[in-house]
């Protein structure tokens, strides 16, 4: 049977593909955004900033911290890069989200799994690099090649993990091509972004596990992710080959306002595996682009039975701005 040999957890935040002289490029966005999703409510920029003034957050936002922590997210990138290369692993498992790159408001399953041949990454144009938001663009080179890509499926693995977890009670929605969405993209940005900065452009066959994190109503709960984790961890101990597998998750921590409060409290209870502790954060703490933390916790649910033990190699919160505007960068093995 298959075996689980190596997990990974990265944040893929435009600020890690960024040089920290433009991480300020969103804080006009910031400054206009009427509602900052921060623990439990709802903000304006100046009310954050009044809010937080406690914290003197002035001061992780000058340039020489900014290049500091910037120096730190390489490296770290660069470790994982390097652990998944010495492993490499004959398939993966990627587990991200979609933010309306694939799915559209029309149509938003809460999961689904692609189980395709072929994994298309196509390159941006002109026209579609100049409509991104302020500070984005600088970034895409980190989710997207110059050039047409295309990636390698791992379609036999992709349906015997659909129906093991259909068959316990998880209706997901079975892709065997990812749509084309409304900006004409099809590959969410949590999954090019494991491409081009942790596989280095050497992709390994993959099944893509896409969750929707951000759109109400139909989230899932962190319980629900580590379940469902759970469920995709003995669908891989059931399929009968004897390939090597390993588990990625994209996303988080929290953001765009960064709250290490939380932070340190999801990390800590994924390096225990404790469901029951991650259930008890207050789900209105996983809003905006915190929620992609449950992409992690799908990964600690599918990693929890294989004697894999989570180590953390930096968490990195990124502020951009005295209101606390940002993303918290964390970078972790399961060995």
């Amino acid at each position: 049977m298959a075996r689980v040999t190596l997990g990974l957890g990265v944040s893929h935040g435009p600020m890690l593909s960024t040089p920290p002289e433009q991480w300020d490029g969103r804080v006009a966005a910031d400054r206009l955004n009427p509602d900052h999703a921060f623990r439990g409510g709802s903000y304006t920029f100046d009310e954050l900033v009044e809010l937080r003034s406690g914290e003197h957050l002035s001061a992780q936002i000058v340039l020489p911290e900014r290049v500091t922590r910037h120096a730190a997210c390489q490296r770290a990138i660069e470790a994982l890069a390097a652990r998944l290369d010495r492993s490499r692993p004959d398939v993966l498992v990627l587990v991200g989200n979609d933010q309306r790159e694939i799915f559209t408001p029309e149509f938003t399953p809460t999961f689904s799994i692609f189980c395709g041949e072929t994994i298309r990454n196509p390159a941006l144009s002109e026209e579609h690099l100049a409509t991104l938001r302020p500070g984005l663009a600088v970034a895409h080179w980190a989710n997207s090649p110059d050039e047409d890509a295309a990636y390698p499926g791992a379609p036999d693995l992709g349906r015997h993990v659909i129906g093991s977890v259909t068959r316990e009670a998880f209706d997901v929605a079975a892709m065997s091509a990812l749509p084309e969405g409304p900006r004409g993209r099809s590959l969410p940005h949590a999954f090019g972004f494991l491409y081009r900065r942790i596989m280095q452009d050497r992709p390994i066959p993959a099944v893509l596990v896409v969750q929707n994190t951000f759109f109400p109503p139909n989230q899932p709960s962190a319980g629900r992710c580590f379940e469902l984790g759970r469920a995709i961890g003995r669908a891989i101990a059931s399929w009968p080959s004897d390939r090597r597998v390993g588990i990625i998750a994209s996303g988080g921590l929290s953001h765009f306002v960064i709250d290490e409060e939380f932070d340190r409290q999801a990390i800590a209870a994924m390096q225990a595996k404790d469901k029951a502790a991650l259930e008890r954060i207050p789900a209105d703490r996983f809003r905006s682009g915190t929620s992609e933390t449950k992409n992690w916790i799908t990964a600690v649910g599918a990693l929890a039975g294989t004697g894999l033990e989570m180590t953390l190699l930096d968490y990195v919160p990124c502020y951009r701005s005295e209101a606390g505007t940002g993303n918290a960068m964390a970078f972790a093995t399961w060995d």
